[in-house]
């Protein structure tokens, strides 16, 4: 980092990143991916695995199989959520 840039903050600051920049996606999952359990509305849940799922198809094999993960974990948590149920 070069003195013109400001520092990261927040969860940002938390997610090692090889590269300069991660995708919106990319910091999704990593987030995501350390979550084990929380109360959302499905509407977000659905809004996640939507925001992930440009990543399952990601050249870089790390970053494909944390979407997976994730975006596996959020369509479970969407389909236990069902009304029906």
């Amino acid at each position: 980092m070069t003195s013109t840039q400001p520092l990261p903050r927040g969860l940002t600051s938390l997610i090692p990143d090889a590269r300069t920049r991660a995708t919106p996606g990319e910091r999704a999952a990593s987030q995501l991916l350390h979550l084990r359990e929380a109360t959302v509305p499905v509407p977000l849940l659905a809004a996640a695995a939507e925001l992930i799922t440009p990543q399952l198809t990601d050249p870089d094999p790390a970053t494909q199989e944390a979407a997976a993960t994730v975006h596996a974990l959020l369509l479970a948590a969407i389909e236990d959520a069902a009304p029906d149920r």
